[in-house]
């Protein structure tokens, strides 16, 4: 199962000067995903427990835009392994006469990568494909 988000980063994602972009921003993108792969797999959202491993490999900018994906790679009792990667497919290449400049980029920049595991507690399973078109079951049990 794979899930993929285009998101745009803007001024208020760049953390460092000369408008980059905070690696956790990225992780943070990685975390939507995983929450989309869990209400597709099983109705919930679960809970992001660890990365086993997240690797930068080229700067973001605010005015980039990212193609984030993920996929479910291993699927136990309660834990879903996941895998990760972020690619730049627009970026902004202002210039002072042209501040908002940018371009399509031919060949997509993988930008991160990373790997870990989410979890949904056996008693808010709902069983894979739950989350496509299922209807609420009141709190899940959690209340």
């Amino acid at each position: 199962m794979e899930a993929t988000l285009r998101v745009r980063m803007s001024a208020k994602d760049a953390h460092y000067g000369g408008n980059l972009v905070d690696g956790a921003r990225v992780l943070g993108l990685f975390g939507d995903v995983a929450t989309e792969l869990l209400i597709r797999h099983d109705g919930d959202e679960g809970l992001f427990v660890a990365y086993d491993s997240v690797t930068f490999k080229a700067p973001v900018y605010a005015g980039d835009f990212l193609e984030v994906r993920g996929r479910i790679t291993r699927v136990g009792n309660t834990s879903r392994g996941m895998a990760f990667e972020a690619y730049k497919v627009i970026a902004a290449d202002p210039t002072p006469e042209q501040p908002s400049r940018a371009r399509v980029l031919e060949e997509p920049i993988l930008v991160a990568t990373a790997t870990g595991t989410c979890v949904v507690p056996k008693p808010f399973q709902r069983g894979p494909g739950a989350g496509a078109g299922a209807a609420p079951t009141g709190d899940g049990g959690r209340g």
